[in-house]
């Protein structure tokens, strides 16, 4: 005989979208199941938070979890192009809001939200897959399988979809649709990075620029634990033409950056080189009946200006709000009340991505004579804040962004 629960809202996916929603949901006293594939603690990229995540988890309860990690603290991002360096310091940023956060190692602090939801009220289930979905106005329902093969049916009053790169409801409900954005492969590692030289801030994560190919790009997070997070994004063939494995590909990669091979001289490896290809994803619809969809579960951009986590926190903090509304007989719209809104910040952060990869924010990152309102517009977008409609640098990404690159190096135009 199938065994048939029920809960108010199933949440696939343990990750910062499914632990803040559960929470935020949970402590507003609905029942809340949070189904997840894995078993944490576990690895997870992404380790780099922008400051307007800590608003986000205060608004879902979770900040003091997250603050009990202790991790590293981040004041801006640093960038670097063979002898260039260019630093934004994001607390002298446009917008409101914080100016601060953490370099996470995901696995503790994934674990802390999780744990912080379930102390909140929520259910959390580990080892959990989502075999098949029924979508339904009233009443959408799940088929879930354990790892010994088992199956049951949960029903559910709401679904939300926070799988991440697992991206359960766009496949189960077909709804995937090619990226805009350029295949590109990760190479990354844990390190104990024995960094001693003086100039080296660990309070900003460092993105370093290829010599000769700029669109190939490098990063360095720092942990509070003297371990950093190291990677190289470059184009499939370029990953592939680096070495004979993933290993060699990587340290390969980085010792052509002068600056990443001086600071990385001493490092010494503590994971496995690992890789991830063809992330970017782009989804039809980001709700459906007795649905929606969160973070990467919906559309993924690109690692390089960390708005994973960003977008992921925002939507989750965007639907639950509306869930309970819905849950409690409102009509809600959800194209205008949540996916219209939230692909806005979407689209600021991938008019930035687009213009790192033409070079275009990259000329205007290394001039040294932006004027100080200029940057401080762009320090508020890199620091998260991709819904400000009062900047200008999100109302018209790409306007400005074309504008500024031919102030700043007129005779390449944009």
């Amino acid at each position: 005989m199938d065994i048939v629960e029920t809960t108010d809202i199933a949440i696939i996916g343990a990750g910062p979208a499914g632990a803040a929603a559960a929470a935020w949901l949970a402590r507003d006293g609905w029942s809340v199941q949070v189904l997840e594939r894995q078993h944490f603690p576990r690895f997870s990229i992404g380790e780099s938070l922008l400051p307007q995540c800590m608003v986000y988890l205060e608004q879902c309860g979770l900040l003091e979890s997250a603050q009990a990690g202790e991790f590293q603290a981040k004041n801006g991002a640093a960038f670097c192009h063979r002898a260039r360096y260019a630093a934004i310091d994001f607390r002298d940023k446009f917008s409101s809001g914080p100016g601060t956060t953490w370099q996470v190692e995901r696995a503790d602090f994934d674990q802390r939200l999780i744990e912080g939801a379930r102390r909140a009220g929520a259910q959390i289930h580990f080892g959990v897959s989502v075999a098949g979905f029924h979508a339904h106005p009233q009443q959408p329902c799940l088929q879930l399988e354990d790892e010994q093969g088992r199956r049951h049916t949960l029903k559910a009053r709401f679904v939300l979809d926070a799988s991440g790169y697992g991206r359960v409801l766009a496949r189960l409900e077909k709804l995937d649709r090619p990226s805009p954005l350029a295949p590109r492969t990760a190479l990354f590692t844990h390190v104990e990075d024995h960094i001693e030289a003086a100039e080296y801030d660990r309070e900003k994560i460092l993105i370093g620029v290829h010599p000769q190919d700029a669109t190939t790009w490098y990063w360095l997070i720092p942990f509070r634990s003297g371990r950093a997070s190291v990677g190289v994004v470059t184009a499939p063939d370029q990953a592939d033409a680096a070495g004979d494995s993933d290993d060699q590909r990587l340290w390969n990669l980085l010792r052509q950056e002068p600056r990443f091979s001086r600071l990385l001289s001493h490092a010494q490896p503590r994971r496995e080189v690992q890789r991830i290809g063809g992330y970017s994803a782009d989804i039809e619809r980001l709700h459906g009946p007795g649905f929606a969809i969160l973070g990467n579960a919906g559309e993924f951009l690109d690692p390089v200006f960390s708005s994973g986590v960003t977008i992921a926190l925002d939507s989750a903090l965007r639907a639950a709000p509306l869930v309970k509304q819905q849950l409690e007989g409102q009509d809600i719209d959800w194209d205008t009340s949540f996916e219209r809104p939230l692909r806005q910040g979407i689209a600021t952060f991938r008019a930035f991505v687009d213009a790192w990869y033409d070079e275009r924010l990259q000329r205007i990152i290394f001039h040294d004579r932006q004027p100080q309102r200029i940057r401080q517009m762009i320090a508020s977008v890199l620091a998260g804040y991709a819904w400000d409609q009062d900047n200008p640098f999100v109302s018209a990404s790409k306007r400005r962004l074309d504008s500024l690159a031919e102030y700043c190096y007129p005779e390449q135009g944009s």
